[in-house]
């Protein structure tokens, strides 16, 4: 597995994921930070683009996932994020940690969160 890693952090939505009626309906903030594991000499020797993981990319892929249809777990959405950065670009591996800032019935709590790690399926 590669070593490397192509980092975005602090992806931020407002969105109306949650268990509650009142989250679904007022909605929460959210933050994603993920990591990409991929192999990036080819980009490094090369100094293209072309040969690299776009981070807008990511940061865009990360957001039609996060506006897409509704989870009521942080745990469900973190893996179709998971799920879709896989699918679209050439990583090995993908860690996703989402944050929901404000979570219902914990006041004194800045966030609550999860942090999904998801590999490549092995083609045969």
């Amino acid at each position: 597995m590669p070593s490397d890693l192509v980092l975005v952090n602090g992806i931020r939505f407002r969105g109306q994921h949650g268990v509650t009626a009142e989250e679904r309906a007022e909605g929460r903030d959210y933050e994603v930070d993920v990591e990409l594991a991929c192999d990036v000499r080819a980009a490094a020797a090369s100094d293209d683009l072309a040969c690299a993981i776009d981070y807008a990319a990511v940061h865009r892929r990360v957001l039609d996932v996060a506006r897409g249809p509704a989870c009521r777990l942080l745990e469900a959405l973190a893996d179709r994020i998971a799920r879709a950065l896989l699918g679209s670009f050439p990583a090995a591996s993908v860690r996703v940690r989402v944050k929901k800032f404000s979570p219902p019935g914990m006041s004194d709590t800045a966030w609550a969160g999860v942090e999904v790690n998801r590999q490549r399926e092995a083609t045969s």
